[in-house]
Parts: structure tokens; C-alpha cells; sequence
């Protein structure tokens, strides 16, 4: 049975201090199935601080999203540093009983353009997440030099069981967002690379960096409705999560407009999803 996950990223960011000791509160004035984890890189010096809060308050936590700021320093070719918050991140994601990690592999302003360190730090990487149970997905993050899926051809090219996360949003950003349903990148589904999706709404144009920012689902120009029939024709059943942020400019939480799309979302999963 799909499962519809809200990231605490939508509830937790800058505007609100980052302050995880608001997660209980808020997680639980919303309808969905569970939570993707967003790790912070001002949370590493309280990390036993956090695992302990979300284990007391037993939140469904079955997805983590990596600290995004550890495939900027691969990408400078900091790999020690990387691999060792790496793996910071995979024992908070053990401890609180998540078994899948969205990560990052390329991000920031240096963002693919050193695409040569990402490759090279993926084995590393994938085992680490190996030693603690960890399904390590690598997601379709937007580029500034080439596009997410040719990055992900060369690296299934090279590593041929590699996992992935498929973000809507990021792959409309580069106009990809048809590719999925395409004979020639078929190989996705069928050879089970994708484990987890974004659901996420997009309202720019092509490589447009002024509308990146993430649109609840049904405000922006993704087709829905195709890309959720094409859920049910390839038989996935399993995590999907809502990454539109609810933080109001003063730190509060539109609760009402993370539970609608909840709602949209769960009503396109029961009429096309079977």
C-alpha cells in the first residue's frame, strides 16, 4: 500500500529556527502516513539530542533526506569530511528505524560541474549506507552543467544496481519530466532503480532559477494525472513524499494547506493508482 510521507522540511527551516523540538506539536496536525526526515547541518552537534526526541515521540520516520550540503563538499573533492557526516546521517536514519536516504550527490553552486568526484565518491558512500541497512538513493537534483538524467544514465552505466529517487519537480525543471514515461529510459522501473518519489509541483520554465522554489501539487504545471496512471502501470506501491513548504515568513505553519494537498495527493492515488 503507498504511503504518503510529509517532509518535516516543509514544517521545520530557517523561518522557525530549525528547531526540531517543534516536530511533535505540528506532526501531529497532519494527515499523512509518515515523515521524510530533513537533517540540517546545524543539527550534527545535536544529534543525539534529536534521535532521542523523535524515538520518545515514536514518529513513523521511514524515509531520511540526507544534509544536503555533503554533495557540495564531494563535489570540491572534500572527501573525507563528506563521508564522515555521511555517516552521521546513517546512524541517526538506523536509530529512528528509516531504511531509506534520499541523497544529494551533486549540490550547491558548484553543483555538477566537478561530476567526476560524485562518481568517484559513490561506492564509498554506498557502503556506508550498506554497513547501517540503509537504501542510499540518489536523487535527480537540478545541474548547472549537464542534466540529472544523463547523470544518472552514466552512473547506472557504472554501478548497474544503483538506486535512485525521482523528484517531479526537479526533472520539469530541465523539461525531463516526460522522459519517464519513455520507452528509452524504461530501464528505471523495470530494472527496480526507482525506490522512492518526490512529489513535488514546478512553475517555470526550462533551467528557470527564479521559480525553483517547490509549489504544493496542482499549482504549477506537472501533469498529474499522467504521471500517476504511469504509478499504477508500473505497479509501484511504496513511499511517496510532499516537499512544499508550509513556514509563513513568521515561522507559523499553514497546517491547512500541507493537509489539502495531502488530500489531493491521496485522491489522485485512489482514482489512478489501483
Amino acid at each position: 500500500m503507498s504511503e504518503i510521507l510529509c517532509s518535516t522540511g516543509a514544517i521545520i527551516g530557517r523561518r522557525n529556527g530549525r528547531n526540531f523540538h517543534l516536530l511533535p506539536e505540528l506532526a501531529a496536525q497532519i494527515n499523512c502516513d509518515g515523515f521524510e526526515l530533513m537533517m540540517y547541518m546545524d543539527w550534527y552537534e545535536k544529534t543525539e539530542e534529536l534521535v532521542h526526541m523523535l524515538k520518545e515521540e515514536k514518529l513513523y520516520i521511514p524515509v531520511m533526506h540526507c544534509e544536503k550540503f555533503i554533495g557540495e563538499k564531494i563535489g570540491n573533492g572534500d572527501f573525507e569530511l563528506a563521508f564522515k557526516q555521511f555517516e552521521v546521517n546513517c546512524q541517526i536514519a538506523q536509530q529512528i528505524g528509516a531504511s531509506k536516504m534520499v541523497l544529494h550527490l551533486w549540490n550547491g553552486m558548484i553543483s555538477d560541474n566537478h561530476f567526476e568526484n560524485n562518481i568517484k565518491a559513490y561506492p564509498n558512500l554506498e557502503e556506508i549506507a550498506t554497513r547501517y541497512a540503509i537504501d542510499l538513493l540518489i536523487e535527480n537534483v537540478v545541474c548547472n552543467r549537464e542534466d540529472p538524467m544523463s547523470h544518472w544514465c552514466e552512473l547506472r552505466r557504472i554501478y548497474p544496481k544503483i538506486h535512485f529517487i525521482y523528484d517531479t519537480k526537479m526533472a520539469q525543471f530541465h523539461d525531463q519530466e516526460s522522459l519517464l514515461y519513455e520507452k528509452e529510459y524504461e530501464w528505471l522501473w523495470k530494472e527496480d532503480h526507482i525506490h522512492h518519489y518526490h512529489v513535488n509541483d514546478y512553475a517555470g520554465g526550462y533551467m528557470d532559477w527564479s521559480n525553483l522554489n517547490v509549489l504544493p501539487v496542482g499549482t504549477g504545471g506537472i501533469n498529474f494525472q499522467r504521471f500517476f496512471q504511469f504509478i499504477d502501470k508500473i505497479g509501484y506501491r511504496e513511499t511517496f513524499t510532499l516537499e512544499a513548504p508550509g513556514m509563513r515568513e513568521d515561522g507559523s505553519v499553514d497546517i491547512a494547506m500541507l493537509n489539502k494537498q495531502i488530500a489531493d495527493v491521496r485522491q489522485l492515488l485512489t482514482k489512478y493508482v489501483k
